[in-house]
């Protein structure tokens, strides 16, 4: 099996991950931000907290989600959106 420069490490353990994902969106809706997807919250955490993947156990990756903070996911999805192309840059008035 070939693996895609779009796969993660630790995407094997995305399967016994799901409850604590759902415990940390349901965390976050809590406080009203209801529109946070499963996959989002992966994204972050795959491109901030486990930016270089190491040898990890999967108690130590449930800590990991389960410390991850609003504030984090904030500023992950701030950036990100100034990484972004911006597409009305040539637009003429």
């Amino acid at each position: 099996m070939k693996k895609d420069a779009t796969d993660h490490a630790y995407d094997l353990f995305r399967y016994e991950l799901g409850p604590v994902l759902q415990s940390k969106l349901e965390e976050f809706q809590l406080f009203g931000y209801d529109t946070i997807t499963e996959d989002a919250l992966w994204e972050c955490l795959t491109k901030k907290k486990w930016k270089k993947p190491e040898t990890k156990r999967l108690f130590e990756l449930v800590n990991d989600v389960y410390s991850l903070s609003l504030s984090d996911y904030m500023s992950y999805i701030t950036i990100e959106a100034y990484k972004a192309p911006n597409y009305f840059e040539n637009q003429n008035n």
